[in-house]
């Protein structure tokens, strides 16, 4: 006889049941994409409840607050009578209360502050004045990169140095000047009394691996620790728990080791895969039931993954019957073609009821969603983007068709200061004096106005010798759009993306995409046409996705993690595109590769259409040929239909 009666045990299924109801000890449920790996852990905390554990003994670790407060309300609703008091949280909220108890014990007072990412920023920027470092030395990074930088060395629990060679090795010469600021943001943090949102954990863990006392009181206090995204989190939170679950070893962590995406963000893929070794004898659960996908899906997605050698091996199971249709393996001609291919199929599907809410347009990297933003636009279906941003929107975008825009317009007040703000020295207020100077010049009769006779800011000589050359040096406005960005990009933008931000090598394929697109046009003013005609269909949108119900959705898959759509399109599923270029190097970064590849498949529930393109331009040196991804070509021929 189970607790509350059968009613209360029977949305769970035999799987479920036994991680819900697993003895004591260290538990590892491997919980399947759509198998109710939420439902599991809310039952398993009423199960504890139900067993006698006291609320205030439970610590419930999740990685937003919203899910947390989701899961506690289920609990509440399960057993009212006896979860008030369980610690349920994101790590850095259970961080932060343990450190307001015991700040002092590290040297900080109780009311210590919690600076957010600007402040954060602007004390770094100012050490970097202070040291004098980006006037001595321009590719020094700026705040943002630093703050990036030293945050991924935190969580990694690693040093500096090893993040600069493995995500910025363009700054390994500044290795030193660098090591130099994070030990004065250190001091001058502690100076001020405030911790920023990673010391709200790498301080936690000091306290109790420095002091004995507090780490037995947390370590008697939670004698049972569930974590939720286990597959997610990094170096740093595996500590973390790890040592609160020292005294008593009963910890749950339900995670997808299938779904562990996350590496360029700090995760640790090996954190959820040496669970078993960690904790010898621990149980291990598979949790495989599928409720969102048909049959045909999951048979892609199982084989997909089956080629990882490194992971906990499971078949997921579909709870729904077959509709009769196969996913679409779509091989078009080229990118241009990939783009009218998706249209079409989602006007089709629209003709046939599906609301287009529930479409989505999945892929491995931003840029790649360009054609289809242009091609949606042209053709007036509607389209939300999850980074709330289209192709051209974006701050590093606009800033290189400043460049363009000025060439062809020279009366382009805007496109100027935008342009002359990306060099050394050049705020607001230089742009703004150096722009007077050049419209006094126009309206002498200049056509265009001799850059060389402005006076310009001493820091910007050198980069302002490279902008009068390339602007000056020939009629921009009637040169190729392509070669003219690529110019800009290899002698002034490039550098200055580097030290501006910490996603360098995703603003640079974004740019690089830009170029194959400009290689349509002949001349300028022709290129910057065609992107205003294009920008006045503006039907993307930035509102929402829960208030714009009828539009599809342009997403990476990164940030689709989670979500499910009726029908799903994985574009761009290249070899060099997906898996991309740098993951072909390693076999980790490419098994990586094969479970985002895995994730994008799981967020379909009913029609799936992969798609890749045999051509396409690539920059600005012309037409680049594709293969298939090898993803696509593990998949047998008959589970698919092939066009």
């Amino acid at each position: 006889m189970y607790p509350y009666g059968n009613a209360f045990w029977a949305s769970l299924n035999t799987q479920q049941m036994a991680a819900v109801r697993a003895k004591a000890g260290a538990s590892l449920v491997i919980a399947g994409a759509g198998s109710g790996k939420t439902r599991t852990l809310t039952y398993r905390v009423a199960w504890l409840l139900e067993r006698g554990i006291p609320a205030k003994n439970i610590l419930l670790l999740t990685f937003t607050n919203k899910a947390a407060r989701e899961m506690l309300e289920r609990v509440a609703a399960l057993v009212p009578q006896r979860s008030n008091g369980i610690w349920g949280g994101t790590f850095h909220s259970v961080g932060n209360r343990i450190l307001r108890a015991h700040a002092g014990r590290i040297g900080f007072r109780q009311e210590f502050s919690i600076l957010d990412r600007e402040d954060q920023q602007k004390m770094i920027a100012s050490l970097i004045k202070e040291e004098g470092l980006r006037a001595a030395d321009k590719r020094f990074p700026k705040a943002e990169v630093l703050s990036a930088i030293f945050s991924l060395a935190v969580n990694a629990v690693g040093s500096i140095s090893a993040i600069l060679e493995r995500h910025y090795p363009y700054f390994i010469v500044l290795a030193e000047q660098i090591e130099r600021i994070a030990t004065l943001f250190r001091r001058r943090k502690y100076e001020a009394n405030s911790m920023d949102f990673d010391d709200l954990l790498s301080k936690p863990l000091e306290l109790l691996e420095g002091c004995k006392d507090i780490a037995e009181f947390y370590g008697e206090k939670f004698s049972h620790i569930l974590v939720d995204e286990y597959q997610d989190i990094n170096q740093l939170q595996s500590k973390f728990v790890e040592r609160l679950a020292a005294r008593h070893g009963n910890i749950m962590a339900v995670g997808d080791d299938a779904q562990s995406i996350y590496s360029w963000r700090g995760a640790h893929f090996k954190t959820i895969l040496d669970f078993p070794k960690r904790h010898p004898g621990a149980s291990i659960f598979r949790i495989e039931t599928n409720h969102r996908s048909t049959p045909e899906i999951l048979s892609v997605a199982d084989i997909v993954i089956c080629a990882n050698k490194n992971q906990f091996k499971k078949t997921l199971a579909a709870v729904r019957p077959s509709r009769g249709n196969k996913p679409t393996l779509a091989s078009l001609s080229t990118s241009a073609e990939q783009a009218s291919f998706v249209t079409e199929r989602i006007v089709g599907l629209q003709e046939k009821g599906v609301p287009l809410g529930e479409v989505a347009v999945l892929y491995r990297a931003h840029y790649h969603s360009m054609e289809v933003q242009l091609e949606f636009t042209r053709q007036a279906i509607p389209f939300s983007i999850t980074s709330g941003l289209r192709f051209f929107e974006q701050a590093h975008i606009k800033d290189v068709l400043s460049f363009v825009k000025f060439a062809v317009n020279s009366r382009d007040e805007l496109a100027f200061k935008r342009m002359v703000q990306l060099l050394p020295g050049v705020g607001t207020k230089s742009a703004a004096f150096l722009w007077k100077e050049a419209a006094t010049l126009l309206r002498r009769g200049c056509n265009f106005p001799p850059l060389s006779k402005l006076k310009i800011p001493l820091k910007s000589k050198r980069t302002w010798s490279q902008l009068t050359y390339l602007l000056e040096g020939s009629n921009s406005s009637l040169s190729s759009p392509a070669s003219l960005i690529e110019t800009i990009l290899l002698t002034i933008y490039g550098d200055y993306m580097k030290a501006h931000f910490p996603d360098y090598g995703t603003r640079q394929e974004d740019i690089r995409t830009l170029i194959a697109f400009a290689q349509n046009f002949e001349n300028c003013e022709d290129f910057l046409s065609q992107l205003a005609l294009l920008g006045a269909g503006d039907t993307a949108s930035k509102t929402p996705l829960s208030c714009r119900p009828e539009r599809v959705t342009l997403s990476s898959i990164h940030q689709a993690k989670g979500l499910e759509w009726r029908v799903v399109f994985l574009i761009w599923l290249a070899e060099g595109m997906f898996p991309n270029a740098r993951s072909l190097e390693n076999s980790e970064d490419l098994e990586e590769e094969r479970r985002l590849f895995y994730v994008g498949i799981t967020r379909c529930k009913d029609e799936l259409y992969l798609s890749y393109p045999r051509s396409g331009l690539g920059g600005a040196y012309g037409e680049v040929f594709y293969s298939p991804s090898q993803f696509l070509r593990g998949i047998p021929q008959w589970i698919v239909d092939r066009l």
